[in-house]
């Protein structure tokens, strides 16, 4: 058993890392799932302005640069304005510049973070976003289906594709011992102590070389700790105490590898599913880990779900906090709440997501 414990471990870190959630006691579901996903509309004919927002230095930049440029000019269309990010701007004054542009759809080429600035922009508008996804994770690409291995697709999807709303949230965190405050918008998943720890600390070059496996190496890492006490309160309810490695929040459940690690989770249904995970020991992660792959309905005393349109999360002291995989800064309170159908994103027509 001692051969292959470690790689069982290994295993169960890929569930996590991308996305970890693991429970405590049951937490009884304040919500019923009422929504199911709208039939996607076509943006009607006629040209389009289009405006792109790219990462320059994403590896097939270039090439998605001139697949749009070419379709636009197939089409009969304005040529596309390009804004680059850059280092100092990661995309929010370039996608307010295409809004101010006027554009119909703005494009996103790059990967999670990218994607997540400029739907901060365009939330609450009726400005499309349409996705070129140039990342390593490409979440919200992988929970609305898109084919990530066809660039030229992905363009057509985003140029020509039919469109939806489907929420966002928004994740406010607090600093006690700093008095610091940030919030962000995410799309996918956000999520406070072990999955932000492992994010924070995973290797640059060996992401680059290998992707989101990359995560796994930091989760071995991680993997022994203490669980942290901590209160939540849900829609304003009042507050329970647990001990926790990990809470996840989550709008959409798809994560890289396959794995969907929320079956229920639905990007329209107005609702934020929650995991909270505290496992004690490798065994419990791996427990949890079977559970994700074989999608078992037995509950476990480690790993708890329910939904919330509106969670509040304390802590005596700072732990890390992750949104959408890009760390965002530890908290000793985190607030976090849904955006109902509040961003319109272009889909295949007739895509249905989870």
């Amino acid at each position: 058993m001692r051969d292959w414990l470690p790689y069982l471990v290994i295993a169960g870190v890929l569930a996590f890392a991308a996305s970890s959630w693991w429970g405590v006691r049951r937490l009884k579901a304040k919500h019923t799932r009422s929504a199911v996903w709208e039939e996607t509309h076509s943006p009607g004919p006629g040209q389009q302005r289009v405006a792109v927002v790219m990462n320059p230095i994403k590896a097939k930049s270039a090439e998605a640069r001139g697949l749009i440029t070419s379709a636009c000019a197939s089409a009969g269309w304005e040529p596309p304005r390009f804004f680059d990010t850059t280092a100092g701007d990661p995309g929010f004054g370039q996608a307010r510049a295409a809004v101010e542009y006027g554009a119909d759809v703005v494009l996103v080429g790059g990967g999670d973070g990218t994607v997540r600035v400029v739907a901060e922009i365009l939330a609450g508008t009726d400005t499309a976003m349409g996705l070129i996804p140039l990342g390593t994770g490409n979440l919200l690409a992988r929970n609305v289906h898109l084919d990530l291995y066809d660039l030229p697709g992905c363009v057509r999807t985003a140029l020509f594709g039919h469109q939806r709303f489907i929420d966002t949230a928004r994740m406010r965190v607090e600093n006690s011992r700093t008095g610091g405050s940030a919030e962000h918008t995410f799309l996918v998943m956000a999520g406070i102590g072990m999955d932000a720890e492992v994010i924070g600390d995973t290797n640059d070059g060996l992401k680059r070389a290998v992707g989101w496996l990359a995560y796994t190496e930091a989760g071995v890492r991680h993997l022994p700790g203490r669980r942290k006490k901590v209160s939540i309160a849900l829609d304003d309810q009042p507050e329970q105490s647990r001990k926790i490695r990990s809470v996840l929040f989550a709008n959409c459940g798809l994560i890289p590898g396959g794995i969907d690690f929320i079956p229920q989770a639905m990007i329209d249904d107005g609702m934020l599913d929650v995991v909270v995970m505290s496992p004690r020991s490798a065994i419990g992660w791996l427990a949890m880990y079977w559970k994700i792959v074989l999608k078992h309905k037995r509950n476990l005393p480690v790993m708890t779900y329910y939904r919330s349109g509106k969670i509040t999360i304390r802590s005596a002291e700072p732990m890390p906090t992750q949104v959408d995989g890009d760390p965002s800064g530890a908290a000793t309170k985190v607030t976090v709440q849904v955006a109902p159908g509040s961003l319109l994103v272009r889909v295949q027509d007739g895509t249905a997501g989870d």
